[in-house]
């Protein structure tokens, strides 16, 4: 079936969000008793694997406001997963750091997403993980290296 023809559903678009919406569906099923919530989980993630980052560019990375990311370390803060620490670049800057509290539940969130994948890949062949990993890895690339094109050039498909 030509991919003009295939419905709504199968687009690699609209697989591609409705299996991370499942996701993180499921992982905030299973994640509740950590106490976080998934956007907090996604912060301590992102931290986790970017040490020292400002929060204008942890913003960036989880695709939300500057601000909404301000009031989420606020009560991070408060809640004693996060601390803020002077930037030693910029006096004025300070950087989000992961507490104690926040590494100690990192490897519980890591297991748990771990389950989740293997569940979402069950009945595949063993490789499956390694090559969807590949392909999708090679597809970030190819649209994080290239600048969108402009709207009157840019070709929309389904």
């Amino acid at each position: 079936m030509p991919s003009s023809a295939k419905p709504h559903s199968l687009t690699l678009g609209a697989v591609l969000n409705d299996t991370a919406r499942l996701m993180r569906v499921r992982f905030d099923q299973r994640a509740r008793h950590l106490g976080l919530t998934r956007a907090q989980w996604s912060v301590i993630a992102t931290l986790a694997r970017n040490g020292g980052i400002k929060q204008a560019a942890l913003a960036d990375l989880l695709e939300i406001e500057p601000i909404t990311l301000c009031r989420q370390i606020d009560r991070m803060e408060e809640g004693g997963w996060i601390e803020r620490h002077p930037d030693p670049q910029d006096r004025r800057a300070r950087l989000p750091h992961l507490t104690a509290k926040a590494h100690a539940i990192l490897e519980q969130g890591r297991a748990l997403a771990a389950e989740i994948y293997a569940e979402a890949l069950a009945g595949l062949p063993p490789d499956t993980e390694e090559r969807l990993v590949g392909i999708l890895a090679a597809m970030r690339a190819n649209l994080s290296d290239r600048r969108a094109e402009p709207a009157a050039k840019a070709v929309v498909r389904s």
